[in-house]
């Protein structure tokens, strides 16, 4: 199924629907949540994902699994996805929370032919047979890094939604402690306890998410440490390297 709304096909008698979907550049699917558990892939493009407590980065060919009933918005960049929604008795093992995954070049594939099965498809034929094999494969699937922690108090989150937009590696914590009316001591602790992170640390992985989507969109690596504001395009990618395991050119566009 192609650019079809859930709400029409989400009472078909399968343990998996599969739609494709393109959207138009900075596309915003406000907050809102599925019966069922959902595989979201991008097939191109970089999604953001968020929910009340966290932010996932979404690059290209990788996915994000939503457990059923989350409540979420996605910010689409470009994007055409490949969605499975999946009725949670089938994915037991789902997770509780939204996790972005790696997939693999046969589940790509995989994810591409299903959405051309017909929604009521035969669960004996050769398309059960492909679901089937869909579900087996998206069981063990590697975990990515990904994600952000988002505190619940309201200046806080609105200081930390300003700076994913346009992180910068040397900004300190002095200048948020200000904005907060707090002392700094006072706001290493908030900021723990809204984020369970350090603010170097969280301001770490927020130039890496950020970094992502620009080596995504087709930066080089030189211009994104730039716009980071790291030194040399050497320490940038050292910590790249150490956050994700891999290089920043494995982002890039191939």
């Amino acid at each position: 199924m192609r650019n079809v709304p859930l709400d029409e096909v989400d009472g078909i008698d399968r343990a998996v629907l599969a739609i494709g979907t393109d959207y138009p550049p900075g596309h915003l699917l406000a907050f809102h949540r599925h019966r069922r558990a959902q595989l979201l892939y991008g097939a191109t493009g970089v999604m953001q994902v968020e929910t009340a407590d966290r932010s996932w980065t979404v690059p290209p060919r990788r996915a994000v699994l939503i457990p059923p009933g989350t409540d979420h918005q996605v910010l689409m960049d470009g994007v055409s996805t490949r969605s499975l929604y999946l009725e949670s008795s089938a994915v037991p093992w789902f997770p509780a929370r939204c996790r972005v995954v790696d997939v693999s070049p046969l589940l790509r594939e995989l994810l591409l032919a299903a959405v051309d099965i017909a929604p009521e498809y035969d669960r004996h034929g050769r398309d059960g047979a492909l679901v089937e094999l869909i579900l087996h494969e998206i069981r063990n699937l590697a975990p990515l890094p990904f994600d952000l922690p988002l505190p619940a108090r309201a200046d806080l989150r609105e200081l930390c939604e300003a700076f994913q937009a346009a992180p910068n590696i040397r900004e300190a914590p002095s200048g948020w402690a200000a904005r907060l009316g707090v002392s700094g001591r006072t706001f290493n602790r908030l900021f723990l306890a809204g984020t369970g992170l350090s603010f170097q640390h969280w301001r770490q992985r927020a130039c890496v998410l950020h970094a992502i989507r620009l080596l995504s969109a087709g930066l080089t690596v030189t211009r994104t440490a730039a716009e980071l504001a790291y030194d040399t395009p050497a320490a940038f990618s050292t910590m790249f390297r150490k956050q994700t395991g891999t290089a920043p050119s494995s982002f890039q566009p191939r």
